[in-house]
């Protein structure tokens, strides 16, 4: 939902900033103005250009966040991180670094397939912004629905009294987004469960021969970080989570 709640802000904003300008234009302000053509095109001054481009730069980290696969990817990362008990290490940046680099990596081919039949032609002049922007809703929309379970989008669907749907297209994008987000979370958990296991017996192991030595003042902690470390390297643990967890998305 924070993606709804930064395209009303956006909405807002771009109203508000047209209506100012406006109300500007008869003080004499020459930078912020708007002109009505003959046409009945609005031509709007430089100065309301970046005001309006940088209000929708607001909404780019909630479709990063929302509708990408860099949530499933962050918390897959933290419970990594969480699991080899290495505290702060890797930090945060680098771990959303990391992530975002991933997320750029699976969602490469979405991407291309934006650029060449959307963005170019927009840019060419071919397509109007409405349409370019609604069909770079539907491909996004499709990759979404694509890895979003299916009880998960009913949930949200029955919710809104909405559905059956035809096809993917026809699911409308509040209940798209909400379920994507929360089959997300519910992926990464179950991901992440499956990559604490090991470590987890790490610990129980090291604990136990630590009370049978008697050493109860011992952290078991402090005695297996080594020993997951040394077995997360042996096993190429790093290109093993990220290899399985780019495979985890479907792309069509």
């Amino acid at each position: 939902m924070s993606f709804l709640k930064g395209t009303l802000f956006l909405i807002f904003c771009l109203v508000g900033g047209i209506a100012c300008a406006q109300d500007l234009s008869a003080f004499g302000l020459p930078a912020v103005t708007s002109v009505e053509e003959l046409n009945g095109e609005t031509t709007y001054s430089l100065s309301l250009q970046i005001l309006i481009l940088m209000t929708a730069l607001t909404v780019l980290p909630s479709l990063v966040l929302g509708m990408t696969a860099f949530t499933r990817i962050i918390i897959v990362l933290s419970i990594l991180r969480q699991a080899l008990g290495t505290q702060q290490t890797p930090p945060n940046q680098v771990l959303i670094a990391v992530a975002l680099f991933l997320s750029f990596y699976v969602m490469s081919p979405i991407f291309e397939i934006l650029y060449v039949e959307t963005i170019t032609p927009f840019l060419d002049g071919k397509i109007e912004i409405n349409q370019a922007l609604s069909e770079g809703l539907a491909l996004l929309k499709e990759f979404m629905v694509t890895n979003t379970r299916v009880d998960t989008l009913n949930l949200f669907a029955d919710l809104s009294d909405n559905g059956p749907f035809l096809d993917k297209q026809s699911i409308p994008l509040p209940i798209v987004l909400p379920a994507f987000i929360t089959s997300e979370l519910k992926t990464a958990f179950e991901i992440g469960f499956l990559i604490y296991l090991p470590f987890l017996v790490i610990d129980m192991v090291i604990a136990s021969i630590l009370m049978s030595l008697g050493m109860m003042m011992l952290s078991p902690m402090l005695i297996s970080l080594p020993f997951k470390l040394l077995l997360f390297v042996l096993v190429d643990g790093w290109a093993m989570t990220i290899g399985s967890l780019s495979a985890t998305f479907l792309v069509s």
